[in-house]
Formats: C-alpha cells, sequence, structure tokens
C-alpha cells in the first residue's frame, strides 16, 4: 500500500508571517546572528581562492583544480562533521574543526606565498575544506529541534536558502573587489577570520551548548543516506552543484577574456540578486507541489538557463543572462531542506544537511574541474553549454527516481519546548 505524503510535506507554502516567527523563536537570536558572521563569507573564500591562486600561477585550469581539491574536502567534512553533530552535538566538533580550519588555512596561504606546485596545493585545499566548520548544516538542523514542524519551520529553512543567497552576492563581489588590493591573498584571510569568529560564536551560544546527542542518532554506515529519498536528492543536489560549478570558472574566465578581470566576482553576484527577490516569492507558493516533481523541474529549468549564458557577446548581455538564470537558486537550495523533511530518517538532521552540502560541493568540485579545461582550450561558452547538459541530464535521472519520496517522522512541539527551556 503506498503511503501519502501530508500536504504540508508537499507544498511547504510559507507566509510572511511565519519568516517573523521563526527569527523570533526564543533563544534562537544569539544563534542566528552568528551564524550568519559564519556563513558570510563561505563564497567569498572559495572565489578568493580561485583569483589569488590564478593570480600566483597564471592558470585557470591550476586554480580550478585546487578550488575543487577544497570542494572535495568540504564533501566529506559535512558528512563527518554532520554525524559528530547528531551524535555529540555541535559544541565540540565546530570548535576542535575550527582550530584545524585556521592551521590548515595558514599553511595554504604559505604555500601559495611560496609559488608551491599545484600538486601540494591541492591536498592543502582538501585540508581547509574537510576542517571548514559547517555551521550552516548545524544551524539548518537547529531549526528542526526549535521548532515544530509546519509553516514556521518551513520559512525557517527558506531564511537559511534566502540568507545564503545574499552572500553569494556579497561573497563573490568583496572577492572581488579584494583581488585588486596590493597582497592578493587578503580576500581569502578576511574571509577565513570572520568564519572562525562567527563558528566560534555559534558553537558557545545558549540555545546550541545543550543541543545533545540525539537518541536516535543513525549510526548505519550510509546513515541518512539509506533512505532512497535521500539518495534521490543527492543526485538532485549533485547537479545543481555542478552547474553552479562551471558557471564559478567560466564567469571570471569571461571577464578575464574582456580585460576586466575584477568584475567577474561581480557577474557572479548578479544571479543571486534575482535569486534573493525570487526565492521569496517561490517560498510562498511553491510548484511543483509534489516534491517528487519539484527537484527535476527546478534542475532542468536552471540547466537550461544556464546554457543561455553561452549566447550574450559582452559583459552587460552576460550580466542579464546571469539575473534570469539565477532566479532558479534560491528555490533549489529552499527544496533541497524541504525534501530532508520527507525523506531523512529521523535523529539524522544535521548528517542529512551534510549529505546535501556534500553532493553540492562535489557537483561543485566536477563542474569547476571541468569548466577549467574547457575555458582553456575551447572557450567560456563551451562551459556554459556543457553545465546545461549536465544539469538536464542528472534532472531526467531524478525524475526517474521521483517515487522514492516517502514521509519520515518529524519532531513534536514538546521536543522544540524541550530545548528552549534547557537554554533558558
Amino acid at each position: 500500500m503506498s503511503q501519502s505524503v501530508p500536504a504540508s510535506a508537499e507544498s511547504h507554502r510559507t507566509s510572511l508571517a511565519d519568516y517573523r516567527a521563526a527569527l523570533t523563536a526564543p533563544g534562537s537570536r544569539g544563534a542566528v546572528i552568528a551564524s550568519l558572521l559564519a556563513r558570510l563569507p563561505i563564497a567569498m573564500i572559495g572565489i578568493s581562492a580561485l583569483l589569488y591562486v590564478q593570480r600566483e600561477t597564471g592558470s585557470f585550469a591550476s586554480a580550478g583544480l585546487v578550488s575543487a581539491g577544497s570542494l572535495v574536502g568540504v564533501s566529506v567534512g559535512a558528512v563527518v562533521q554532520g554525524r559528530l553533530i547528531d551524535r555529540f552535538g555541535p559544541t565540540r566538533p565546530l570548535l576542535t574543526t575550527t582550530v584545524l580550519f585556521a592551521l590548515a588555512m595558514t599553511g595554504l596561504v604559505f604555500a601559495i606565498e611560496a609559488h608551491a606546485p599545484t600538486v601540494l596545493l591541492v591536498p592543502l585545499a582538501f585540508c581547509t575544506g574537510i576542517t571548514e566548520p559547517m555551521v550552516g548544516s548545524a544551524s539548518r538542523a537547529l531549526w528542526t529541534r526549535l521548532l515544530p514542524a509546519g509553516p514556521t519551520r518551513n520559512a525557517a529553512f527558506s531564511y537559511e536558502a534566502i540568507s545564503m543567497e545574499v552572500f553569494f552576492i556579497l561573497g563573490p563581489g568583496f572577492a572581488g573587489l579584494l583581488i585588486a588590493a596590493p597582497w592578493a591573498g587578503t580576500g581569502i584571510v578576511t574571509g577565513s577570520l570572520t568564519m572562525i569568529a562567527g563558528a566560534v560564536l555559534f558553537a558557545l551560544s545558549p540555545i546550541v551548548r545543550v543541543w545533545g546527542p540525539s537518541p536516535s542518532s543513525n549510526q548505519r554506515v550510509l546513515g541518512a543516506l539509506a533512505s532512497p529519498g535521500m539518495r534521490t536528492l543527492a543526485i538532485a543536489a549533485l547537479g545543481f552543484g555542478a552547474v553552479i560549478g562551471f558557471v564559478e570558472v567560466a564567469v571570471p574566465a569571461a571577464a578575464t577574456e574582456a580585460g576586466n578581470t575584477s568584475i567577474g566576482g561581480l557577474l557572479l553576484s548578479a544571479w543571486s540578486v534575482s535569486s534573493v527577490a525570487f526565492g521569496v516569492a517561490y517560498s510562498l507558493r511553491p510548484w511543483p507541489r509534489q516534491m517528487g516533481l519539484r527537484l527535476p523541474v527546478l534542475l532542468a529549468g536552471f540547466g537550461a538557463l544556464v546554457a543561455l549564458l553561452a549566447l550574450p557577446g559582452s559583459l552587460w548581455g552576460l550580466a542579464l543572462a546571469m539575473l534570469a538564470a539565477g532566479a532558479l537558486i534560491t528555490p533549489q537550495s529552499t527544496t533541497h531542506s524541504a525534501a530532508i523533511e520527507i525523506a531523512a530518517p529521523k535523529g539524522t538532521a544535521a548528517e542529512a544537511f551534510g549529505w546535501v552540502l556534500t553532493a553540492v560541493t562535489l557537483g561543485l568540485a566536477f563542474g569547476q574541474s571541468i569548466s577549467g579545461y574547457l575555458v582553456e582550450h575551447a572557450g567560456h561558452e563551451a562551459a556554459f553549454l556543457a553545465a546545461g547538459g549536465v544539469g538536464f541530464a542528472l534532472a531526467v535521472v531524478v525524475w526517474l527516481l521521483r517515487g522514492t519520496f516517502r514521509p519520515q517522522p518529524a519532531g513534536t512541539a514538546t521536543e522544540a519546548a524541550e530545548l528552549v527551556g534547557a537554554a533558558r
């Protein structure tokens, strides 16, 4: 007998009042502010590292490999840290990884300054990625404990996705400006220090410190990924990340070819502007309603719009096309969080978000590494077309697996009240 999905789990409609209720939930303020600080430089660090390495080596291919190494590290660290957070709570894992991240980033910067070969820079970048504190996963998982299932929690997930897009507006722009500073490493160091400060504040905030281990934490080898729906979601997230990865190398390359390297980061910010604006509207009335259809439709549409980036012949035209393509970024990020509500086994929230982040970052690594090769051998237009093809192909796979989504037991209002009460 088939198991029907509750309407609330499928539509995930929210209102502006739900956003207000989520962000003013008792005990959430300190953690929300700290999370903002920790997540603000995520895009800034990645783009700053890519531009920094390209400036020092003169090669987009080398820069793409180093960036991909960092993303592969993030993909591994997201799952490992997510499982540790589910098992022990966030404070100890986040504080430990923050210290290791500071050490790894210091080593990478010194290696870049010493003009170390790419074969050394890639494993150092991997170390920075695997130790990057996963405040984003912990922050999204916190809402599953702080708020009961329903529109208010859905609004919190939408807020997480929309705020990340704001950071993707600001981050590449800052990176593009700071690469013109007297020292090309200014952006990566500034971003790293901001992330470290935010991670420490988040880990030590009262509502986070009382977050203990989950009694139902899944300790099987695959953990949250043992769910068929989570595996389908991971494929959708992989395609989403791959498309973005192609673009994150092709756009700076297009700017460099046009003789204006510093505008590359600003162009990447352009599609986040429309992403935020459309993301709010989409959360009020998501479509398609069924999650199994929503994921492939959004991914296929995103791939098609990115493929059109190959058409403009000027940077102004590329900026306008980026605005159009960006409209489907936040809807996908929000949908990924909503899909976890349906597919992830209870007690695996942090790890489930980690798996989604892993899939996205593996996609980014794949897209950036292939895009770097295509840019140098076939031009940035070929990278945009390849991005569209990869996105559409994986959308077809997700559509074929659309029946794997089944609802999982959700958290209760009692659980949220107990967490808030313990923090007081």
